[in-house]
């Protein structure tokens, strides 16, 4: 894994502004890597070991609290954990809050500033039907979402062709450029094989996020082939479960 490039906030800056400047002004190989934090504890560790920010996956919130993913866990209970983590540490965090949960963009703003969120992932499924959503309407949702927060958050916008789509460079990027039109920062094409990554980020021209799990490049090779940022998903809570349950075996009479 590459090591942390510590920018902590400073006086007058805001979370969001550095947050977006972490995305920019990197070589091809250092990618901006965000663990993903599940709970305050969790979150502390990653701060203390020099992460510049961080960003919380709905997979490992939803674990942590008893629930399915895919907006299985209440809105309530989604955002007071966030605030937990962002409390928790000085350093940015971005908050996957999955399909938005049905709140309206100026609410749904709201509520993650209340939070303390200096970013989100916005997916563009709708985890009712497990299905994409019409690329045009989910732009104007994250047009809308930009209007509300301003410069306030920093707008990853999650492609999700390669979980229900088309599985090609061109569909990601068709859908890459109607969110970049409407105000994303970044996009997310999850699960996008890491040789895909270069024409996507050449073709939707803004910062690329790429999915990091068991099988797939390090967070350096993918930023290699074109990742801007690298996340984990729920990956990092479910090793750590792992070693609790290996612990548990242990234990056991």
């Amino acid at each position: 894994m590459t090591q942390p490039t510590k920018e902590r906030q400073t006086p007058g800056t805001s979370a969001a502004e550095v947050l977006r400047a972490l995305h920019h002004g990197r070589a091809a190989g250092d990618p901006l890597v965000l663990p993903g934090p599940w709970d305050a504890a969790s979150a502390r560790v990653f701060a203390d070991a020099g992460f510049p920010a961080l960003a919380t996956p709905s997979a490992g919130i939803s674990a942590s609290l008893g629930y399915q993913d895919g907006e299985g866990t209440p809105p309530d209970e989604m955002f007071a954990a966030i605030r937990r983590i962002t409390r928790a540490v000085d350093v940015p965090v971005t908050a996957d809050i999955e399909a938005g949960y049905g709140l309206p963009a100026a609410e749904l703003v709201e509520r993650l500033l209340e939070a303390g969120a200096a970013g989100c992932n916005l997916e563009d499924s709708d985890p009712a039907r497990a299905a994409l959503v019409d690329p045009e309407r989910h732009a104007e949702r994250l047009a809308a979402v930009r209007a509300a927060a301003g410069d306030a958050l920093v707008v990853n916008a999650r492609i999700d062709t390669y979980l229900r789509g088309e599985r090609t460079p061109a569909a990601a990027v068709r859908r890459g450029l109607l969110y970049a039109a409407a105000g994303a920062d970044c996009v997310y094409p999850i699960l996008a094989p890491a040789t895909h990554l270069a024409a996507i980020a050449e073709g939707v021209g803004i910062p690329v996020n790429a999915l990091c799990k068991p099988g797939t490049p390090s967070p350096r090779e993918l930023g290699v082939l074109g990742a801007t940022r690298v996340t984990f998903g729920g990956g990092l809570q479910a090793e750590a479960l792992e070693t609790v349950r290996a612990m548990a075996a242990g234990l056991a009479p």
